[in-house]
């Protein structure tokens, strides 16, 4: 029997030994993802891929090759054609429930940043602008006792909940289905429509999935109704946000912002973005720990191991390939 052969992405944070031991497995060496021309190519001579979400896995790839399963090492998998798997009768596995804390923690870790100024502060004593102790430097909102609105209340949303009620937060949320009032008062959370929400909250924060209905769902309009203290953050996708509207809204001094994610990723490097003071941009990081990054990893790879023997994916995002 002809041993498997795998292509994966990037170089992964743990060993790749258990999948070594079942097939020949070639790894990207790029920091930079593979070029779609070269995915192409690979694709026609591999039986497993072990992909990220910055790789563009469409119908004509998926068309082009002789797959057995695609592991990809994320939560979301909007940069795959799902339904052009499951037509071809590929699994496609994802890495759901692991990364609820490392990014919650992010989010929070922003939240704190932005309120307080950390990096603004960061680069005006760096500057060699701090003189003496002012009464007026660098000031910010109260995080304790503010409100919270939460968009999108699935597990990381109410994981972000959790460390607001520490800092007792009056909390808002919206979500396409209400929570049950047993977990509404264990949590201290209020159900809100995405208006009220906007115009009560003191932060906001996007905890949504990259869908049709959540395009651009903040806009001109929803920044128009938000605070004009409110504090933006999103470490959920990019295309969430209108990068347009935003860069109005920060422009004008209408909010402050801090954001994992961009519309498009990475953020061009002429992005006018780049120029405002109160906006925080990371590089997509809000899974970055290293306990979480080798969870995704193992999972990924036990997906993939699991496609390539026949079995069923722990994780399988269309289990209709089954029927």
């Amino acid at each position: 029997m002809l041993q498997a052969k795998v292509f994966v992405t990037r170089r992964l944070p743990i060993e790749l030994e258990p999948l070594r031991s079942l097939a020949t497995v070639e790894v990207w060496p790029e920091r930079q993802p593979p070029p779609y021309e070269i995915l192409l190519e690979k694709v026609k001579e591999i039986d497993g891929l072990l992909c990220l979400l910055t790789d563009q896995i469409d119908r004509q790839l998926i068309d082009s090759g002789k797959l057995k399963v695609i592991s990809q090492m994320a939560v979301g998998y909007d940069n795959i054609d799902i339904t052009a798997a499951t037509t071809r009768q590929i699994p496609v596995g994802n890495t759901p429930g692991v990364l609820t804390d490392a990014t919650a923690d992010f989010a929070w870790a922003l939240l704190m940043a932005a309120a307080r100024r950390v990096v603004e502060a960061d680069r005006f004593t760096r500057a060699g602008l701090w003189q003496t102790w002012e009464p007026d430097l660098l000031l910010g909102p109260n995080v304790t006792g503010a409100t919270l609105g939460i968009v999108g209340f699935g597990r990381i949303g109410q994981a972000i909940a959790r460390r607001a009620k520490g800092f007792e937060m009056q909390i808002l949320y919206t979500s396409r289905q209400r929570c049950s009032p047993e977990l509404e008062q264990s949590l201290g959370v209020e159900f809100a429509t995405l208006e009220h929400l906007l115009q009560k909250s003191d932060f906001v924060t996007l905890h949504t999935p990259s869908v049709d209905d959540t395009y651009h769902l903040i806009s001109d309009r929803q920044f128009e109704l938000m605070k004009r203290s409110a504090i933006l953050i999103n470490t959920a996708r990019g295309n969430i946000v209108d990068p347009d509207s935003l860069y109005r809204a920060l422009a004008s001094c209408q909010i402050a912002a801090a954001i994992d994610v961009t519309e498009p990723e990475p953020i061009p490097s002429d992005s006018l973005l780049l120029t405002l003071d109160n906006l925080i941009i990371a590089p997509h990081i809000g899974s970055a720990s290293r306990q979480t990054r080798s969870k995704m990893a193992t999972m990924a790879i036990a997906n993939l191991i699991a496609g390539l023997r026949g079995d069923r994916l722990a994780n399988c995002v269309n289990p209709e390939v089954y029927n």
